[in-house]
Parts: C-alpha cells; structure tokens; sequence
C-alpha cells in the first residue's frame, strides 16, 4: 500500500474480532516503533507489549478504552533519559513517543490491521498494573488487532482552518 493510501485508511477502531494478531505482525509493529526519529536520537522510550488475558483484563481498572483488544502496546518513556530543551528543560520524551506510536499505527494499517491511540487513562492505575517505575510516564496504549467491521476517518477541518502561511 502507498503512503498515501495509509494515512487515509487509518482510523481509530472500537471494536476489533476476537483474533490475536501474529507473531510475524508485532515484530514488524515494533520495528517500525524502533526506526522513529526522536530528540537528539536519545530514544528514551519503551514499548510494552500486553498479551495476557489477565493483564489485559486488569487494564480496565486504569482505562474503560481497551475495546476487547487481544493485543495493547503500551508506550513510555524515561524522562531521565530523554532530552530536555536546554533553556526551560521542557522534556520532549512524550514528543519523541507520540512519533513512535504513530509510526506503529501507520504500520499497523500498512499491514490491514486497526488501532486505537488511548491516552484516557489513569496513569497511576496503569504503572502499577505494569509494575512500570516513577522514572517513567505512560503517553499511550494503543489497542491492536484485526476490525471487527470497517471504518473511516472522522470528519475533517478544511485545510483553511487548520494552515496559516507565513510567505
């Protein structure tokens, strides 16, 4: 599939068949992960891969947006590992893993499977859950799979209401 055909198939999917994706399909999802460009090349960012029933199940406790996937990546990054803007220290960590699940989404499409960006979550619920360390701050759980039936992009702004030019 094109580039452009990608960016276009890729919607977010609330509903997904009771089907886990394969071996062969996650390996490439985290490849694409691990090829994202981030500050400094710092790559301060893990990806949690979640498979267990009972994790999975346990998940709701932190976010009612699991959608039944058999499968949710869990994004992270250690904010002493990240690069922080040298003036103010604004740490670019969840920057750096907003490009990595995007590139997992877009790959995810590539290979005719549906995601969901969850960022409605309770933090704390889900660290402890995944025993994940205060070093680190969760920026989304992407739940993965196979649609249960099609979907499409929601309605978009006009172009003009999104782009200002500075010639």
């Amino acid at each position: 599939m094109d580039f452009n055909e990608v960016i276009n198939k890729r919607y977010s999917c609330r509903e997904y068949l009771d089907k886990k994706i394969s071996e062969d399909e996650l390996n490439q999802l985290l490849m694409a992960a691990n090829l994202a460009p981030t500050a400094v090349n710092f790559q301060p960012f893990k990806v949690l891969v979640i498979e267990n029933e009972d994790i999975l199940n346990k998940l709701k406790e932190g976010t009612k947006y699991t959608f039944n996937a058999k499968t949710i990546l869990c994004v992270i990054h250690n904010v002493n590992e990240s690069w922080h803007r040298y003036y103010d220290k604004k740490d670019f960590g969840t920057f750096d893993s907003a490009i990595v699940t995007t590139h997992i989404v877009l790959e995810a499409t590539n290979l005719g499977l549906a995601t969901c960006i969850v960022c409605s979550m309770k933090e704390e619920v889900i660290k402890e859950i995944l025993n994940i360390g205060d070093e680190y701050i969760v920026d989304s759980l992407i739940t993965v799979g196979y649609p249960a039936e099609s979907g499409s992009h929601n309605k978009r702004k006009d172009l003009n209401e999104i782009v200002e030019y500075y010639r």
